[in-house]
């Protein structure tokens, strides 16, 4: 255990003398407060710093100890359902035990130590195990069973292994090792949080992540296992779009982390994710759900550290062969934590006061994701998949955490501030944003959804883009100035912007939309397109096209059931034929 003494303290950033012997990485306790720390930086026998706690008090002289093991997190039972800082102090316990201000230097354990979980043993004495291999199981709440797993990079033959009612830090059985030695088996391990997890391959990620949401799903997909990022301005939803995210993905377990944000949107965060009812399983959604809040006015130094912990959580999962998804809300703040302690440092400032070790840094978080063969001897597959908004100020993505984060990441839904005053959500705007994992994710979508997923997808961008374009003919020149194809062209796209990319989250039928339902929504757009241009063709003028009833049967159909969509959109095919007919017939 190496003892310093401090020199000098500037905000969150602490330098002490007389550290020789620690090493980088390495938490602290820092004055007579015991505050939690992290060496950052060593030069000779003086270390910098960066304290995890309110700092005010310090000074010269007083004491730094370090503890000569890095920043690592508690993984085991007692995870789902409960709400961490940045560091992985259990804000629950601590307000029972402190009340509703976090006291400084207070030192609660991450997994209670008091509850008991029972385990049942999977493996038996005079089993070999190696790391990722699972001991047993034990039951978490109604809806996760927890897989307790040999920690990676240990290997050895079980002595002793019992079934029961047991505290995570309770010996379970006996591991001997090769060399003689003999370890205890516990519910819990620890992992170094900078560090990533092992596994045996990194696959390409060839499944989408479902989400429930039509601009997400077709138009711009994720893969499980892959990379993608929401900029976008103040008040233009991407709060919404990640509560909808974490809500309807097919993932198992979703690691939302409030990194920096307001503290009244981390609170609806609190309040809403408890109420919402998860509709894979009926129970509330926190059952599979682990929350780091580390807000605004939090340390800001815990604020840069709060991503490694909610990551590394989700690796652990992962490592059971389950499907994860991270939220980051907002890797700018993250970002601006690491310029305030870059600045602190005195290094040499890069664009826009940032560091100039900020891409890879960013690209340190986003590469712990992937579709992974997990270790072990048993075949296990698990993804994980981080999702990180990013605040650009004002809106701006040419600053550079943003286009940092698109350099790095395979996904970009930009949201769009104009889109979200017209009360258009998700307000994610479909001529700049983009998916490289759409041309890969289209062979899954033709063999589980339908042959055509991809022509007709590309068919409305088509449309899309062509309204654009059109649009500005418009302005300049009136509507009357184009041709009733073209007139056509501009009504299918309104039809595709405000029947189908346009979606309720607050809506029981329309919150979610199926893959299949996606398919048949947007085919019954682009049917009505061709039924009226050929009615077009045939001389049905296009201001009485534009009127037939049938238009408006076609923009309630997103809300039509799920259970009952198909005889429905049926109903309308036949009405689109019938009315274009008899307006055929009218001219």
């Amino acid at each position: 255990m190496t003892e310093g003494k401090i020199v000098k303290v500037s905000g969150p950033l602490v330098i002490a003398e007389g550290m020789r012997e620690a090493n980088m990485f390495d938490v602290v306790r820092v004055g007579e407060a015991n505050l939690i720390g992290e060496i950052i930086e060593m030069h000779g026998d003086r270390a910098s710093i960066q304290v995890y706690e309110e700092t005010a008090g310090l000074g010269r002289g007083d004491r730094v100890v370090s503890t000569g093991a890095p920043l690592s997190v508690e993984l085991g039972p007692g995870m789902m359902e409960n709400i961490y800082d940045g560091i992985q102090r259990p804000l629950i316990a601590i307000k029972n035990a402190v009340g509703p201000n976090i006291t400084r230097g207070v030192d609660l354990p991450a997994l209670d130590r008091e509850k008991k979980w029972y385990f049942e043993a999977t493996a038996k004495k005079g089993d070999r195990v190696t790391g990722g291999d699972v001991y047993g199981t034990v039951k978490e709440n109604e809806v996760v069973t927890l897989k307790i797993m040999v920690p990676p990079g240990v290997n050895g033959r079980i002595e002793e292994l019992l079934s029961g009612y047991y505290t995570v830090t309770d010996v379970i059985g006996t591991l001997s090792h090769d060399d003689g030695t003999t370890s205890d088996i516990t519910l819990m391990q620890k992992w170094p949080v900078r560090r990533a997890r092992p596994y045996k391959e990194k696959l390409p990620p060839n499944e989408p992540l479902i989400t429930g949401q039509r601009n997400v799903d077709s138009m711009f997909p994720v893969a499980k296992g892959g990379t993608a990022c929401i900029p976008g301005p103040f008040g233009s939803g991407k709060t919404v779009v990640q509560h909808q995210l974490a809500k309807w993905s097919d993932a198992d377990f979703v690691i939302y982390i409030g990194c920096g944000e307001r503290g009244n949107e981390m609170t609806d965060v609190l309040l809403e994710f408890p109420e919402i009812a998860d509709p894979k399983t009926g129970f509330s959604l926190m059952k599979r759900t682990v929350l780091i809040a580390n807000t605004s006015d939090m340390p800001v130094a815990a604020r840069e550290a709060s991503v490694y912990t909610g990551i590394t959580i989700a690796e652990y999962l992962r490592d059971m062969g389950c499907s994860v998804a991270v939220i980051a809300d907002s890797t700018s703040r993250w970002a601006e934590a690491l310029r305030e302690m870059s600045g602190r440092l005195e290094e040499m400032p890069g664009e826009e006061g940032y560091p100039a070790y900020l891409t890879s840094r960013l690209a340190q978080f986003y590469e712990r994701a992937g579709m992974v063969r997990c270790i072990g001897s048993e075949e296990k597959v698990g993804a994980l998949t981080a999702i990180g908004a990013v605040s650009p100020p004002g809106g701006d993505i040419s600053e550079p955490v943003s286009q940092a984060t698109l350099r790095i990441v395979k996904v970009f839904w930009g949201l769009d501030s104009s889109l979200a005053y017209k009360r258009h959500f998700p307000a994610i705007n479909w001529l700049n944003s983009y998916s490289l994992y759409k041309d890969r994710l289209a062979t899954w979508f033709e063999k589980n959804v339908a042959g055509d997923w991809m022509s007709q997808i590309t068919e409305a961008m088509k449309i899309l883009s062509e309204e654009a374009s059109l649009d500005e003919i418009v302005k300049l020149v009136g509507i009357d100035a184009l041709s009733d194809t073209d007139r056509l062209t501009l009504e299918v796209a309104q039809s595709i912007r405000e029947d189908f990319l346009q979606q309720d989250a607050m809506s029981n039928d329309d919150s979610f939309c199926p893959p299949e339902k996606q398919h048949d929504l947007l085919a019954l757009i682009l049917y009505f397109k061709e039924a009226a241009g050929r009615a077009i063709e045939a001389g049905a003028p296009i201001e009485e096209i534009s009127q037939l009833p049938v238009r408006e049967r076609i923009g309630r159909a997103k809300s039509v059931p799920t259970a009952e969509y198909k005889e429905e959109y049926a109903k309308i095919r036949a009405a689109v034929d019938a009315e274009t007919s008899s307006a055929v017939k009218r001219s």
